[in-house]
């Protein structure tokens, strides 16, 4: 047997033990808009390859429309291989989306790709509303204050709306009150010496978006 065919079925024999390689994952990428209209904020998370602990940097570039010619923009990161990235200088009510192209590339060798289109407004989150707390009042009554989340940039331009959540300690259900427009409310016809726990959540005020995760609970000494 000739040395080249010995080297062929030995090849052979070692691709046929080690199997075929499984193609890089893809990112799964999702974006949100907490800070509209000064950025949004994208993230992504990589399934990880199996076997492999080789580290894996990625690129993130978008563009305003569809069009594969348009011209590309990097998403800043802090580093090549932080999963997250932001999108500065968002432009106002486009009917064009925005792309956002993420790829990973793997220290092995070999990229995967994941885009991701997006119209800003429709993704707008809040972060919860921040600082809440309450006031007992004469006549069983309740004063709950909250204050805008930080994150929210320009709550006097961009206005939001609220929405109270509130149980009684012991009670299984919570009572929902809201839109509210305002950063206070008082509830009425609350028992008295009853202690009662209060959560706060925010939206856009023309409805674009979805609303905030609920704030921190407050609850009345």
């Amino acid at each position: 047997m000739t040395p080249r065919l010995l080297l062929t079925l030995a090849l052979w024999a070692g691709s046929t033990c080690r199997g075929r390689e499984a193609p890089p994952a893809h990112p799964r990428v999702q974006c949100r808009a907490p800070r509209y209209p000064i950025a949004v904020d994208c993230s992504w998370t990589l399934p990880p390859a199996p076997n492999s602990t080789r580290p894996v940097s990625f690129i993130t570039t978008y563009r305003l429309g569809v069009a594969p010619h348009g011209e590309s923009r990097p998403c800043l990161q802090r580093a090549p291989g932080t999963p997250s990235c932001t999108i500065p200088d968002v432009q106002l009510f486009s009917m064009v989306p925005y792309v956002l192209n993420v790829t990973a590339v793997h220290a092995g060798g070999g990229r995967s790709s994941s885009f991701l289109p997006f119209v800003p407004e429709r993704i707008i989150k809040p972060d919860p509303p921040e600082a809440v707390h309450l006031r007992p009042l004469p006549g069983q009554r309740l004063q709950v204050h909250w204050e805008p989340p930080r994150s929210w940039p320009f709550p006097e331009v961009f206005s939001l709306k609220y929405r109270v959540r509130y149980r009684r300690l012991g009670a299984t259900r919570f009572r929902q009150v809201g839109p509210i427009e305002a950063t206070s409310f008082t509830l009425r016809a609350v028992r008295p010496r009853a202690r009662y726990c209060v959560q706060v959540a925010a939206q856009d005020l023309t409805d674009y978006g979805e609303p905030s995760d609920w704030s921190l609970p407050a609850t009345t000494p």
